[in-house]
């Protein structure tokens, strides 16, 4: 936890001027809520003595000084609550960027493994009670001690048998506040687990809208979500019954000191030993001791949130890439494509049976290879090992001689364009979404691609043309136009290798045989890789790689693999 705390101090850094000075007016506003109790024993005690002209005099001053106190207060909490608010608010954007940065360096195998509503979470919701905690939490600790031991040098000063019976009960309030601490912080956790998990039904119904109203499966849809907002509302009710005593107990143990301070007082008058001015003003003081009571209780219930919401944010950042660049890696340039498996097997994380065994395979610069085989044989594995989204477990893959290990990861990965199947396709415009391909590029280089893709001419008949809005994921346009303008973006990119992940697989005749001349044009004169579903796709590829469980099968032409009627000619029959 120390290890925690001094992390999260280190946000304070870049804001240290700001955060002293919000400090100051902390302390500003606590000193103030101090003086004014004094002048009320000083008018009760010493204005009574005094003939009517000076007494008007005095608590005219009085008053004035007191309205240039209120205007000191009213600055000081005007700058916590909008300055100091504003602090919290840079310290959180700060916090975001940095997780959302951290995202973007982890691998596939990270997501996984991962959903992506719970992922959401901790960079909303969590970091929100966070930064709530960073910003009011040692003010509102520094305003509280202010108080207290102002209010305990006040209290003394009056009557030392009254602050001995105000402070009576003070031990055993906090050793109740500490132990009902503990079992709030785990309750606290808890709901944060549980409102991730509602986070990722919400954002997997969502997204899958479509697919649940075709089935009429909403009703099913509804109960899988009682249940994630069940065990939501159980974590709640368990920290609500920590809070509860919490809240009470505290409540309770200042309404006590407060009966007590009466009983004792009431004593205390009787035998002469306290003033009825002291008395007064020693019950206001006792006010101004309880309410930075109210405010430790608050600060309790927000550091449970905030620190437990900071532990989930930590998990996140301490989670190192399990892919990046070495140390030596050097700029890929010039590429041709020639591309190499040295002896190459990989599996995943979660499993100790290999995916891909033994791969010795050497793709020329600028040749056209199909990869096939039945589902589950490897074939998007090995073509994800090429732009390293996973990490090969054994051998190597070089790139003109090059280990890819040993280049940086843009470079690799700007000289080689993938199109898949499952097309995805920005929240945006068409324009916004094949510039993506090559950010610096200008209007006439993004049209020019959409071209060479065929996919200017429907793109031009849009409402908008190009600035056309196409909804969450491309939803308001076809799958053939979707796939078009994935590749216009990848022709934008111009890579050296391409890998086409089943491109065509999804799409009707018509659209498919757009999308193939697309794709023909694009692989002209690149390394490409085709990944295929419907064989008779790839009947002129230059070589066809069968792989399966054991590795590569066979090798070789469509007539080739034909005549030696093995597994490649059995794939084409049953493809047919």
């Amino acid at each position: 936890m120390k290890k925690n705390l001094k992390r999260m101090a280190g946000y304070y850094k870049p804001y240290i001027g700001i955060f002293v000075l919000d400090m100051f007016f902390a302390f500003l506003a606590s000193i103030i809520a101090l003086i004014i109790p004094l002048t009320v024993r000083y008018i009760t005690s010493g204005i009574a003595d005094m003939d009517p002209d000076t007494a008007v005099r005095n608590i005219t001053v009085i008053g004035i000084i007191l309205i240039a106190l209120v205007l000191v207060q009213f600055i000081s909490n005007y700058f916590i609550s909008n300055i100091g608010h504003v602090m919290g608010a840079k310290m959180e954007y700060d916090m975001r960027a940095e997780i959302f940065a951290h995202y973007q360096k982890l691998s596939f195998s990270f997501f996984d493994d991962q959903k992506i509503g719970q992922l959401m979470s901790r960079i909303t919701s969590d970091l929100f009670d966070i930064t709530e905690l960073l910003h009011h939490g040692p003010e509102n600790v520094a305003i509280s001690l202010i108080k207290i031991i102002g209010a305990f040098v006040i209290l003394s000063s009056i009557s030392g048998y009254l602050t001995l019976a105000a402070f009576l009960l003070v031990p055993p309030m906090f050793i109740y506040a500490y132990f009902l601490n503990k079992r709030m912080k785990k309750a606290f956790r808890q709901n944060r687990i549980k409102i991730a998990e509602i986070n990722t039904q919400i954002e997997d119904n969502l997204s899958g809208i479509r697919v649940v109203k075709s089935f009429a499966n909403e009703q099913i849809e509804n109960e899988k979500f009682k249940e994630g907002n069940d065990g939501f509302l159980r974590a709640k009710k368990n920290s609500y019954f920590y809070m509860g005593f919490f809240h009470s107990g505290m409540t309770a143990f200042t309404m006590m000191i407060n009966v007590v301070v009466i009983m004792t007082g009431g004593i205390l008058m009787a035998k002469g030993m306290v003033n009825v001015a002291d008395f007064i003003a020693f019950l206001l003081y006792i006010n101004v001791f309880t309410d930075p009571i109210r405010t430790l209780i608050d600060f309790t219930e927000q550091f449970q949130n905030g620190y437990s919401g900071f532990e989930r944010f930590i998990e996140i950042l301490e989670i190192e890439p399990d892919i990046e660049d070495s140390p030596e890696a050097v700029e890929l340039t010039d590429v041709k494509g020639d591309i190499v498996f040295n002896d190459v097997s990989f599996k995943y994380n979660d499993t100790a049976h290999r995916v891909l065994k033994h791969i010795d395979l050497n793709v020329p610069a600028g040749s056209y290879i199909a990869i096939v085989g039945s589902s589950g044989g490897g074939k998007t594995t090995l073509c994800s090992l090429i732009p390293r989204f996973y990490e090969v477990t054994k051998g190597s893959i070089t790139i003109d001689g090059k280990d890819i290990r040993d280049v940086t990861l843009k470079s690799l990965r700007n000289n080689i364009g993938i199109v898949q199947q499952d097309v995805y396709l920005f929240a945006g415009t068409v324009y916004d979404n094949i510039l993506y391909g090559r950010p610096g590029a200008t209007k006439e280089e993004v049209i020019e691609a959409a071209k060479l893709a065929n996919a200017h001419e429907f793109i031009s008949e849009l409402p908008n043309g190009y600035d056309t809005d196409i909804g969450q994921r491309g939803i308001k346009l076809s799958g053939g136009q979707k796939q078009r303008i994935s590749i216009a973006r990848v022709f934008l990119k111009n890579p050296s290798i391409l890998i086409f992940d089943e491109a065509t697989s999804a799409l009707d005749n018509e659209s498919e045989s757009i999308v193939k001349e697309s794709l023909e044009r694009l692989a002209h004169n690149r390394t490409t890789l085709v990944i295929a579903h419907r064989l008779s796709t790839i009947r002129n590829a230059e070589r066809i790689i069968v792989l399966t469980e054991n590795g590569i099968e066979e090798s070789g032409t469509h007539n080739e693999l034909m005549e030696k009627n093995g597994a490649y000619a059995q794939l084409y029959k049953w493809s047919r």
